[in-house]
Formats: C-alpha cells, sequence, structure tokens
C-alpha cells in the first residue's frame, strides 16, 4: 500500500451504509474513533471499505507496535492452521505456551525466578494479578491510582478511574480497592517531587487502609488511557520501596506501554524497578489476542492447581503470533525505532506548544506519545471539544488518531514503529494543520462575538 491518498467523502458511501448496518445490530455502547470501516491494513497503513487510505496513528489502540500484518506474525500463524487450532493449554498441553511464557520470564525485569500465565485481554490479565496477589499475600487490599485505566471487566473497571464512559451505570463495584493521587505533575505543579507524590501511599496508609490489610499496588508505569501521564524519576521506584516495607506487592501493569512503545521492552525498565508482578497483552500478539501475567516464582505459584486458567487462555495461534512479534522486535530493531520516533515527535511538537497556546503539554517516551490540549494556560481548562475536532480533522484529512486523558482532552499517537519517517512526519504535518485549522476557527468565532 502506498501513502494516503483520499480519493472520495469522509465516511464514504459504504462506510455510511455499514454504519446503518451497524446501528441496527450492534449496541450503541461501543464507541468509535472514526466512521470509516477498514478493508486493508499493511505496516502503518489503513484502506477503507471506499479506497480511502490512512496513516494509522493509532494501531489498534496500541496492538501494532510490529505493524499491521507483520509478515514474521502472518507466517507464523498460517502454520500453525495447518497443525491444529485449538486443544486448550488445560487439556493437551503445547509447546508454543511454554516457549511464550520462557521468553516473557527471561524479558521482565528483575533477577529472579519467575513464571507466567497466559490469558486473552490485558483486562483479563489485571483481574488475574489481584487473584494471585490475594492468594499470595492472605490479604485483600488492592490500591490503586486516580486518572488509571485497568479494564472494563468488573474488577478491572473498579480499578478504573474514569466514571463516564467506563464505569457510570455499572454499580455496585467491587470490594476494598482504594485509590490514591497519581505524579501527574502538568496538572499538580505545586507538588511535582517523586517523593511528594509517592507519600500520598504512606497518608493512605495512615487515613484510609492500614498496610497489613493490602495485598498489592497496581500501577501503570506511564497512564495509558489517562493521557500518557509519565511521572518523575524516581517516583515509581519510591513505591515500590513503600510496598516492599509493608509487605505488599507491587503490579505494573504494562498493557500499554510494553513491548517496545517506550523504547524498551517494558517502561518498567526506565525507572529502575522490578514489579512483583507485570501484566502484558496489546502488542505481545502482533495483532492476535493473548495477555499475560509474569512474575515472581513463588508468587505465581500461591494459587491451588485450577484456580488459574481459561478455555482459550495462551490460544496457539496466538502462542506462536507472540513468539514471531518478539522476534520482530529483536530482529528489526524496533526498540531503537521507538526512541527515533519519540525524538522525531518531541521536536515537532515542541514548537507547536512555543506557538500555539492550546498546546498546553508535550509528553512522550519514546513513541509512546501525546499532547495536552487546554484552553487556558493559567487554568489549565480542558480543550475536549478542540480535541475532538483536532481528531475529526485528522481522519477526514487521512491520519487516524485517538484521544485519551480523564478530560478528554489528549491525542495520543500509538503509531506503529514499523512506520517510515516519511509517513511519521506525514501524519505530524496533519496533527499540526488540524491544530492550525482548530484554533483559526476559535479565533473567528471569537471575533464575530
Amino acid at each position: 500500500m502506498s501513502s494516503i491518498q483520499i480519493r472520495t467523502e469522509i465516511p464514504g458511501p459504504r462506510s455510511r451504509a455499514l454504519m446503518a448496518r451497524r446501528e441496527a445490530a450492534v449496541p450503541r455502547g461501543l464507541f468509535h474513533a472514526t466512521p470509516v470501516f477498514v478493508a486493508r491494513a499493511e505496516g502503518a497503513l489503513l484502506e477503507d471499505v471506499d479506497g480511502n487510505r490512512f496513516i494509522d496513528f493509532a494501531g489498534g489502540l496500541g496492538c501494532l507496535n510490529i505493524g499491521h500484518r507483520a509478515p514474521r506474525v502472518v507466517s507464523a500463524v498460517r502454520e500453525q492452521l495447518d497443525r491444529f487450532l485449538h486443544v486448550c493449554f488445560s487439556v493437551t498441553p503445547y509447546e508454543s505456551y511454554v516457549a511464550v511464557a520462557e521468553k516473557l520470564n527471561a524479558l521482565a525485569p528483575g533477577n529472579f525466578a519467575k513464571k507466567t500465565i497466559l490469558l486473552n485481554s490485558g483486562a483479563e490479565a489485571v483481574e488475574n494479578s489481584i487473584k494471585i496477589a490475594r492468594a499470595y499475600t492472605k490479604r485483600t487490599g488492592v490500591i490503586c491510582f486516580e486518572d488509571a485505566f485497568h479494564g472494563r471487566t468488573l474488577l478491572a473497571m473498579s480499578l478504573t478511574s474514569k466514571t463516564h464512559p467506563y464505569k457510570a451505570g455499572f454499580e455496585p463495584f467491587a470490594s476494598d480497592i482504594y485509590r490514591i493521587p497519581f505524579a501527574y505533575a502538568y496538572r499538580n505543579p505545586s507538588g511535582t517531587s517523586a517523593a511528594s507524590f509517592a507519600s500520598h501511599l504512606e497518608d493512605a496508609f495512615k487515613r484510609v487502609v492500614a498496610p497489613e490489610s493490602v495485598a498489592a499496588v497496581i500501577a501503570e508505569p506511564i497512564l495509558g488511557e489517562g493521557g500518557f501521564v509519565i511521572p518523575p524519576r524516581g517516583y515509581l521506584f519510591l513505591l515500590q520501596e513503600i510496598c516492599r516495607k509493608h509487605g505488599i506487592l507491587f503490579i505494573a501493569d504494562e498493557v500499554q506501554s510494553g513491548f517496545g512503545r517506550t523504547g524498551r521492552w517494558f517502561a518498567s525498565e526506565h525507572f529502575g524497578i522490578e514489579p512483583d508482578l507485570i501484566t502484558t497483552a496489546k502488542s505481545l500478539g502482533g495483532g492476535m489476542p493473548i495477555a499475560a501475567v509474569t512474575g515472581r516464582a513463588e508468587i505465581m505459584d500461591a494459587p491451588d492447581v485450577g484456580a488459574l486458567g481459561g478455555t482459550f487462555s495462551g490460544h496457539p495461534a496466538a502462542c506462536v503470533a507472540a513468539l514471531a512479534a518478539i522476534e520482530a522486535i529483536e530482529k528489526e530493531g524496533l526498540l531503537a525505532r521507538s526512541a527515533a520516533i519519540g525524538k522525531c515527535f518531541e521536536e515537532r511538537a515542541r514548537k507547536w506548544q512555543k506557538k500555539w497556546a492550546l498546546v498546553g503539554d508535550v509528553r512522550n517516551l519514546g513513541a509512546m506519545c501525546a499532547i495536552e490540549l487546554v484552553r487556558s494556560a493559567e487554568t489549565l481548562e480542558p480543550a475536549d471539544a478542540e480535541t475532538e475536532e483536532v481528531a475529526r480533522y485528522c481522519y477526514e484529512h487521512g491520519l487516524i488518531t485517538v484521544t485519551a486523558g480523564t478530560y478528554d482532552n489528549i491525542i495520543r499517537i500509538l503509531a506503529p514503529l514499523a512506520i517510515s519517517d516519511e509517513q511519521f512526519d506525514e501524519g505530524l504535518d496533519v496533527i499540526e494543520a488540524a491544530l492550525a485549522s482548530v484554533i483559526e476557527q476559535r479565533h473567528t468565532a471569537m471575533s464575530r462575538v
């Protein structure tokens, strides 16, 4: 597929027809970032059913760090289909499951014995990590963070922070869950040191829940749906040390930040932490559904035989895809590529920040990139409507993006690491034009008042 070529209106007639069918057949609760239906995808490009081509800065919500239809993954899955499709690891085990576990045990930070269980989704990995932590510690409490996202199933949703659309109307939530502020320096400028943010955990032990009642603290090293918020250096290490002091397990949710997105296998590596448990999913499968919990061997062995598992967990096709995806990251230099993408983004985005007050904050660690849009540099009022307009402009001009943030005011970039320099620059050009267009529209509207 070549670069973007817009040949029809967006959305085109075929996408509109499919959307009408979708509205009649599928519940409204499913959100769509764009109103177009995909027909083909390759690398970092998509083509819709009307023949419009797009650069993909969403990557299937962070699942395609190695790109669409990565050759190693496609080949591995095809070969697996010729052997067997499904047998269930709990009935008749197979080697590829064990091989993925061995690989994750070797890649995860920490010089200690590890074990891994494979699952279907990030939310399922999160739920199982809490089960394992409770089984090991014989405690029930869990501490999570404001602005965090851990999934949509009951326990994962209970850990998730944002109310609308994720939690409202689905009460009651799981019990024994306690929430503290995350190290969101841009929105908490009065106390931005790692120590000041970490003190919230010790405060919680005095005011909310006794430390001896807490099984685990679960944190995204970098907030995902919360807006790609990067904590100050030392913060996560301090959290881990506090947990160690009280016999509490530290769980790193690396569902979105793992597998090369930040320029390392895991974002945890940037912060010098060795989590007791790590949850992974998304880009682990290179486009196939697979997730995992990897952790200290003695902790992972705490649940009784039969207490963990699932019918499709660690599906054979997903296992070979994961092995191929890991191989692609290793052999195609995608960790270094992530760092290069992040550098390119930051150079461009800092210019936008200097030029336009709308761009309040620029954040990235490797290719985990975001801009936070605000209406005022003084009040930091979230520019949610403007963010929606930027996203609309982008897909209407050949770029797929996704928004994020508790206040819906963040444009995040999850472009495949396999994207070419030309494609990435072209995508940034579209975002820059979108920002300029939205700002011009606002100035025009204000001048008429």
